[in-house]
């Protein structure tokens, strides 16, 4: 099967934004910590997401898997837009709100990816002994 630029494109946006931000996750930058300090899941769940956000990308980058990777990365990031909206605010530490629009583009890139696989969800759901 062959992928179109705009797929391409469209995996690379959101394998990139999800990959910048391990850095800040992995390395306990300051912004991370507050965030998942005002979410009350400080350690674990900025490490936890920062691993699903990783295999996320991983799976993204493989055609076989790309489905998979995009359903997670879309879930991923509709917990962080949830957590924007109803307890953060769309503009942390002054960030401009730099962080809730890198959720969304994310989103969206997951969604498209979905989307154009969506022929294959009936797939995921047969269990093959």
């Amino acid at each position: 099967m062959k992928i179109s630029i705009f797929t391409w494109i469209i995996k690379l946006i959101a394998v990139v934004i999800l990959l910048q931000t391990l850095y800040f996750k992995f390395s306990g930058a300051e912004e991370s910590i507050y965030i998942f300090t005002k979410l009350n899941i400080e350690p674990y769940g900025r490490i936890g997401s920062g691993i699903v956000e990783l295999i996320a990308s991983i799976l993204i980058l493989i055609p076989k898997t790309t489905l998979i990777g995009a359903i997670l990365g879309l879930g991923t990031m509709f917990g962080a837009i949830f957590s924007h909206i109803f307890a953060l605010g769309i503009v942390v530490q002054n960030d401009g709100g730099t962080l809730f629009a890198l959720a969304v583009v994310t989103f969206t890139c997951c969604s498209i990816l979905i989307y154009q696989q969506r022929s294959k969800i009936p797939n995921l759901l047969k269990f093959k002994i």
